[in-house]
């Protein structure tokens, strides 16, 4: 199913080629001025420019080849040229009737054949996840979502930080406290035990403990680097040891991910990228894109155009240690060998633009990606506490995230208490209910703002069940659920037929903004556009329900239409909010 809007331009740019005008200038956009007119044409006047003609003119000789349409209402011409457009309901009923057999609301799968990797999470081994983890893992997926959506093969990948001095720091000092186990003895030939010596609380204690080693003692940072090198070089029992560091972290990351629903297709870290590193770097010394520099190589990447100043990447240092960069470099070599993607796109804080920024232009350079892939940093701002400062906890530490979880969790509990919502059900429904709505209000607080902006973390606000928040949609898409399952057990039907009027009018033209709206929103990795769209949804079938009757509805007629048109909204608010990754009780 072709969308509205295409279809308006379509036709509108035929009527500018019968003038002997490009059909481009037809395009057709959703109206800025509602109370006028459905949909607008601005092409009259850059036509007319190229033309050497006047504007009204050209608009009123479009206006008068469109007026032959059926299709159209009213047609009117506004300002110097602006043309604007009124679809009749019985076209509308048509249109609103297709989307009843389209489950992508006229959205067509432009990306079909293409792969996009996405690069979220980043969690880091050995340490606990906090509240700084949330908005790359729910901002990833739900472009993930939207690639899937979109047609596209998306790859999401965790990156874990599995691979740098950090794992020294803890191997070195578990090596000084533990000399007897078997990962320290040069001589033991294995095998290693299975079961991890140490645990994910474990980990969170020492790995901080050893840190704080190596910054008092200079020696003990020796040490860990030395641990570090090891360890990157292969050492049986510095490797064996390093993978229960990855698995028992794992396994606790992944707990905090189930709850918040957020999906992986990929479990690697830095890790995976060590075999690509030396390779990559022999064959760009060779082709003299990487060089030497006072013991350093280095890729320089800067160009007489920049603004700024662009240091080089360095991919390694003057002790043959490597950097984030290599290995993010070293990555993508692997992430095209594995994928050959068109588009890699790397939802990391803002506040690393510029080492992106070194790594693609690395990239390039070095031809480790074909001209047309599209590497991408979506970068994002931060989530503020009311100071507008990082968000922390009272004691004025970092919040872990399945701390922040259990708070929304409790705080859902509250609102749903002063809300009478779920109030019938028993203490194992009440919880779920409210984990499912804790996790939409998570979710929407966060993918509601400009990525690129920071926003202040409001947990009242969040969770409550009225305003632009989580909480709120799912109400309004149960209360539809409701709805249409009372209707059932009365034997009320929907239509066949949607017919569309005063009634529902408001709804359906909001559903031909989806094809573009959900495009949009993936083509600038932009979820708020998706927010503010599927908010709108439930705010205009808010009004429909309080305006209109339903199952009261004498009439069998506008009550079976009522319903059908309500079936659409669900069905239509369900797809949006699955690729926010927001789920839909089944009641409340």
């Amino acid at each position: 199913m072709t969308s509205l809007i295409q279809t308006l331009s379509q036709i509108v740019g035929d009527a500018f080629v019968a003038e002997g005008l490009d059909a481009a200038m037809g395009a057709v956009r959703v109206s800025d001025r509602p109370d006028l007119a459905q949909f607008q044409c601005n092409g009259a006047m850059m036509a007319a420019k190229a033309a050497k003609k006047n504007p009204r003119a050209v608009a009123d000789a479009i206006s008068a080849r469109l007026s032959a349409n059926p299709m159209f209402a009213k047609i009117e011409i506004a300002g110097p040229g602006f043309i604007n457009l009124v679809l009749t309901d019985e076209y509308l009923s048509g249109f609103a009737n297709g989307l009843k057999g389209d489950d992508r609301f006229g959205a067509a799968p432009i990306a079909a054949g293409k792969t996009m990797v996405l690069d979220y999470g980043g969690p880091n081994v050995a340490k606990a996840m906090h509240i700084g983890h949330l908005r790359p893992c729910i901002i990833g997926d739900c472009l993930r979502r939207m690639a899937i959506f979109a047609g596209y093969r998306a790859i999401g990948d965790v990156h874990l930080g599995d691979w740098g001095t950090p794992m020294g720091m803890i191997l070195s000092e578990l090596e000084i406290n533990h000399p007897e186990w078997p990962y320290f003895d040069a001589n033991f030939t294995g095998p290693y035990p299975a079961e991890p010596p140490v645990t994910m609380a474990d980990l969170e204690v020492i790995y901080p403990r050893a840190a704080n080693a190596c910054k008092d003692d200079p020696a003990r940072m020796d040490a860990a680097r030395q641990a570090t090198v090891e360890l990157q070089d292969g050492r049986p029992g510095y490797r064996a040891l390093w993978k229960h560091f990855v698995d028992v972290s794992i396994a606790g990351v992944k707990r905090n991910y189930d709850l918040l629903g957020v999906h992986f297709d990929l479990w690697k870290g830095e890790a995976d990228s060590h075999p690509y590193i030396a390779p990559m770097v022999d064959d760009l010394r060779q082709r003299g894109i990487a060089i030497e520099d006072n013991g350093a190589v280095i890729v320089p990447v800067k160009t007489d155009d920049d603004q700024k100043e662009i240091p080089p990447l360095i991919l390694y240092k003057r002790d043959g240690a490597v950097m984030y960069g290599t290995t993010d470099l070293a990555t993508i070599v692997e992430r095209v060998n594995d994928f050959n993607p068109d588009k890699i796109v790397y939802v990391v804080d803002q506040r690393q633009s510029l080492h992106f920024e070194q790594v693609f232009r690395a990239a390039r350079i070095g031809a480790i990606v074909r001209d047309d892939v599209e590497l991408t940093h979506a970068g994002f701002g931060t989530m503020n506490g009311a100071d507008g400062k990082p968000f922390k906890t009272r004691a004025g530490g970092v919040m872990r995230l399945e701390d922040m979880i259990g708070m929304a969790r409790d705080a859902v509990v509250e609102q749903m208490k002063s809300a009478n919502v779920a109030q019938d059900m028993d203490d194992a429904a009440k919880d779920k209910v409210a984990l499912q709505v804790a996790v939409a209000a998570i979710k929407f607080a966060d993918l509601q703002n400009q990525r690129q902006s920071d926003y202040i973390f409001d947990l009242n606000r969040f969770t409550s069940f009225e305003g632009k928040t989580g909480p709120y949609l799912q109400y309004q898409a149960v209360r539809i659920k409701s709805l249409l399952k009372k209707a059932a057990d009365q034997g009320f039907k929907p239509a066949d037929a949607i017919t569309v009027n005063d009634e529902g009018r408001a709804l359906i033209l909001l559903m031909a903004e989806w094809p573009e709206t959900v495009e949009m929103a993936l083509r600038n990795y932009t979820p708020h556009v998706l927010c503010d769209f599927v908010y709108r949804m439930a705010n205009a079938y808010s009004s429909f329900y309080g305006n209109y009757h339903i199952l009261s509805e004498g009439d069998e007629g506008l009550r079976s239409s009522r319903l059908a048109l309500s079936a659409l909204t669900f069905k239509h608010i369900e797809l949006a909010l699955n690729m926010l990754g927001i789920d839909i009780p089944e009641r409340m």
